[in-house]
């Protein structure tokens, strides 16, 4: 199966004001659902083992806040109007 090419997408972020901001959250197990389940890959671990989020390129899918909740996002919402993701197919 073909993955979707994700750099055809036109993302407008307003980085003053993001749609997600991640609670401080400690529990390994809860980060590492994120790391694994985004689908755009924005949630990594750095060398130190924190958690790095990008909220460039984010598909405002809602899998993050689905499968953690509020142990670690302490905010989650659709971006203001002209910002967050526009697909383009092709």
């Amino acid at each position: 199966m073909n993955k979707p090419d994700l750099s055809h997408n036109h993302y407008q972020v307003d980085t003053a004001n993001p749609h997600i901001i991640l609670a401080d959250a400690q529990d390994r197990l809860m980060l590492m659902r994120l790391v694994i389940a985004c689908p755009a890959g924005l949630y990594q671990f750095q060398p130190d083992g924190s958690l790095h989020f990008d909220v460039h390129g984010c598909l405002e899918c809602g899998t993050c806040r689905l499968l953690c909740g509020e142990a670690v996002i302490a905010r989650w919402r659709y971006p203001d109007a002209g910002q967050g993701i526009e697909f383009r197919f092709g």
